[in-house]
């Protein structure tokens, strides 16, 4: 009976003790306003705790979070920040060329490191983000230590091009300005109700995207990306590591307002897409995986978590792969 007792002080001792010790972290959210708390979590575990900071970059028609409650990385930053990340959501652009928005995100990743005095920083962008970070590690390569690209855009994609081809053709330039400009009006409120008021260009980034775009900017910012397509790229380019991951779902979840457009947008991409990238075009560095069954929302847990209940949850990857960058020293 002393024995029991003893071992149910001492556990109850160590639970006080554990509770007693737990800590509170924030991540943020930025703009090139500057960085905001975006959250709080208890933290938990270290097993998300990388060396340098994350940062994320959203994609095209994205944010970092509307009025500060509905996150595009739904769910992410408070997991990863409760896992002892240290977290930094940005804001591009919704619509804008790749170098724009990448400018946007070099201006972010230079405050953070003022923020935080860290040394480099972790870069992961979804979709059009892709570019992004890949923008940042080529201006500044000695502050980045990884770029991961989810879904990235890295050879363009069908959907692009049919929508240029359209722009292009003779009703092209009576019907082009009159819903981009409807295109751009509404994601200047969904950008200010996210914090920073930005130049919407709904036409510049399309053209980013196409196939032709793709390569002129691949052109420029060779690093990670695969000589052929469905292939690997360098893993490690600069001193940066770079990875990749994408999904090849379209109808995942019919409740899900996501899915039926991306199952509309899917009959322009001849084999396996998530819906708006093709399988092969997402390959960037070290493809950890390029046949998730997701969709390009579902990628980051959108529309608020409405994903298959079949497939690995996105948290789970990018808590996975904070593991793996910490495991790598970074």
């Amino acid at each position: 009976m002393k024995l029991t007792l003893s071992a149910l002080l001492i556990t109850g001792g160590l639970a006080v003790t554990s509770l007693a010790s737990a800590t509170t972290a924030t991540f943020q959210l930025c703009s090139t306003a500057g960085c905001r708390t975006g959250g709080s979590q208890t933290v938990t575990s270290t097993y998300a705790q990388t060396k340098y900071p994350i940062v994320f970059a959203n994609g095209m028609g994205g944010f970092s979070s509307i009025a500060g409650i509905y996150n595009y990385w739904y769910g992410i930053p408070e997991n990863l920040t409760a896992n002892g990340a240290s977290v930094f959501v940005s804001q591009e652009a919704s619509f804008n060329s790749s170098e724009v928005r990448g400018e946007q995100l070099l201006n972010q990743v230079q405050q953070i490191l003022a923020i935080t005095g860290a040394a480099k920083v972790n870069l992961i962008g979804h979709s059009h983000g892709g570019p992004s970070v890949r923008y940042v590690a080529g201006l500044l390569p000695t502050k980045v230590a990884s770029v991961t690209a989810v879904a990235g855009v890295t050879f363009g994609s069908p959907v692009a091009d049919t929508v240029q081809s359209l722009v292009n053709s003779p009703v092209g330039p009576i019907l082009a300005p009159v819903i981009s400009a409807g295109i751009n009006a509404f994601f200047t409120i969904v950008g200010v109700s996210s914090g920073q008021y930005y130049s919407q260009d709904s036409l510049a980034g399309l053209s980013s995207l196409t196939s032709k775009g793709s390569a002129a900017f691949n052109a420029k910012f060779p690093q990670g990306v695969p000589t052929n397509q469905c292939d690997q790229g360098a893993a490690v380019a600069n001193g940066i590591r770079y990875y990749s991951w994408g999904g090849t779902a379209v109808w995942t979840n019919v409740l899900n307002p996501a899915d039926y457009l991306v199952g509309a947008t899917s009959l322009l991409i001849p084999g396996a897409s998530d819906g708006l990238v093709p399988r092969c075009s997402s390959h960037l560095g070290q493809v950890i995986r390029d046949d998730y069954y997701q969709n390009h929302f579902d990628e980051v847990n959108q529309v608020a978590g409405l994903i298959s209940p079949f497939t690995t949850s996105p948290v789970t990857l990018f808590r996975l792969q904070a593991n793996r960058l910490k495991t790598a020293g970074l």
